[in-house]
């Protein structure tokens, strides 16, 4: 009975501790319920503000001139920098084995290093002037791809001959048909190739000379391209971390949406940036570059997700549910995101077994592929504008909302236009046309990374607190100072305290809701 007892006495403490752990653990639990749950009517607490509310029109003009010159000096440095693509040009009647216009053509390509990172071989086919008949007329080609090692020894890549059917645009105003792609080498595993090519179904008296062009990034630009987004990265880094230690002080619940969206995009900028790009010239695998192109299609997808949660969000009152508020807006932008990168690892898993691959000419099914993501783009920009002009008509006159949202406007609406502008300059219209997918990345590189980085350092400047932030929360909170510490910048967008009708003889000072308030998320 005594050992019964002293077992009894040993297991109350050890049950005693049990319970006020659990009971630690329920409590934690519930504290962070709370600082995640969404605004209650009955809640009126101030939320972390903006150092937007604070900035005059001085301000903000400076601002602006000071995001133009930092995409000023990207877009020069990308201006005054080293072309992107290499090419080397090879006359196929040259390198014809038995003079024959139509192959077998010998090719070899220039020594490469890790620096050129990809190879691509192309085709240009002239015909004879009196010829205009050859318009779409298919053809086939044969391919054999050799390496060769640091050693001179060279090795067959693949134990088969690649037979592939092509098909010729011809203009009928232009003796130079469209270029062909004949092969595309994501990374480069030899010092050298040595590729043969011949042509099926082409009468050599309908051809006047074939043009082969090998090309590839120029080494040059690759390091300038090392040093470009190393930079970005420490800036981005350094973004981060300030935008983070400037929120500390406020609870998550307090948070705005637009200050909740910049914790995450920052750190998806800093993967679009890619800190791991380095690997792609220290190993010699698909791996690296299909990490990069994963990363830059979930930044940009999470950026235009971003625009749709704002816009929507800025004039949502009360709980935001996930079926009604976020299950569109994930629906549209996850199809435009899954498509991107099904059809990018769709490309990379086929050319590692076949280098003259191409999705748009060897899938059947591409231009459905092709109408269905453009319908989900439109599907976009159409949801985007009525989110857009319908937040215009309900906060145009809403004291702090409405600057939020115009400068929100008139920033974006300045990226989007210099993005196009880019890509009519780089491209033209072909990218609406048959080039969807292009063959080199734009001329403009270096504009692009630059642009998209400064704008997002931008919104993180002006949607961070200010150092002073909390000292003036805290004093406005108190009505007895309410009057003395509104600024000149309170009363052009409103006053935070509104005078209440009477009550039991005494006029009460309560404090309004903050615009942020009903935004909380």
């Amino acid at each position: 009975c005594c050992s019964s007892e002293a077992e009894m006495c040993m297991e109350r403490p050890l049950l005693a501790e049990m319970k006020q752990l659990c009971r630690r653990i329920q409590e934690a639990c519930s504290e962070l319920k709370e600082d995640l749950t969404p605004f209650r009517s009955e809640r009126f607490y101030r939320l972390a503000p903006m150092r937007l509310y604070t900035l005059s029109k001085r301000h903000f003009v400076l601002v602006f001139v000071v995001f133009f010159f930092c995409f000023g000096v990207s877009t020069l440095i990308g201006v005054s920098g080293p072309k992107i693509i290499s090419e080397n040009y090879y006359n196929g009647l040259s390198v014809s084995t038995n003079g024959s216009k139509t192959g077998p053509f010998d090719l070899r390509s220039q020594p490469l290093s890790n620096y050129n990172q990809q190879l691509w071989l192309t085709c240009i086919i002239q015909l004879d002037s009196n010829i205009a008949d050859l318009s779409l007329r298919e053809f086939g080609m044969n391919v054999e791809l050799q390496g060769v090692m640091q050693d001179a020894s060279v090795t067959r890549i693949s134990n088969n001959i690649h037979n592939k059917n092509r098909s010729l645009h011809c203009a009928a105003h232009q003796q130079a048909c469209d270029e062909i792609i004949v092969l595309h080498l994501g990374y480069l595993n030899y010092t050298q190739y040595k590729i043969s090519v011949s042509f099926r179904n082409l009468l050599q008296d309908r051809i006047k000379n074939v043009t082969f062009v090998f090309k590839m990034y120029n080494a040059t630009f690759s390091q300038v391209e090392i040093w470009f987004r190393f930079v970005f990265v420490v800036m981005t880094f350094i973004v981060t971390c300030v935008f983070a230690h400037s929120l500390r002080r406020f609870s998550m619940r307090d948070w705005g949406v637009e200050q909740k969206w910049m914790s995450v995009l920052l750190p998806l900028l800093l993967l679009y940036n890619d800190p791991f790009f380095p690997l792609s010239f220290l190993l010699n695998s698909w791996f690296p570059g299909t990490l990069d192109a994963f990363f830059q299609a979930l930044f940009l997808c999470a950026l235009l997700l971003f625009w749709l949660c704002v816009y929507h969000g800025i004039r949502v009152q009360g709980e935001r549910r996930f079926l009604s508020f976020y299950l569109p807006k994930l629906l549209i932008v996850g199809l435009l995101w899954l498509s991107a990168v099904t059809l990018g690892i769709w490309q990379t898993v086929n050319e590692l077994q076949d280098p003259t691959y191409q999705y748009k000419v060897d899938i059947q099914n591409f231009q459905g592929m092709k109408i269905f993501f453009l319908l989900l783009v439109s599907v976009y920009v159409l949801y985007l504008l009525f989110l857009v002009l319908r937040a215009c008509s309900e906060l145009k006159n809403a004291p702090y909302t409405d600057l939020r949202l115009k400068f929100l406007t008139a920033l974006t609406l300045l990226v989007l236009l210099i993005s196009v502008l880019i890509l009519y300059l780089r491209f033209g219209s072909k990218p609406l046309q048959d080039n969807f997918v292009c063959l080199s990345p734009p001329a403009e590189f270096l504009s692009f990374y630059g642009l998209l980085n400064f704008y997002l350092y931008t919104l993180a400047f002006v949607y961070s607190p200010s150092r002073s932030a909390l000292y003036d929360s805290q004093l406005k909170d108190n009505p007895a100072f309410s009057m003395l510490n509104d600024s000149d910048d309170e009363v052009i967008y409103g006053s935070d305290y509104e005078e209440m009708p009477l009550q039991n003889g005494r006029a009460i000072k309560a404090s309004a809701k903050h615009p942020d308030e009903s935004e909380s998320d």
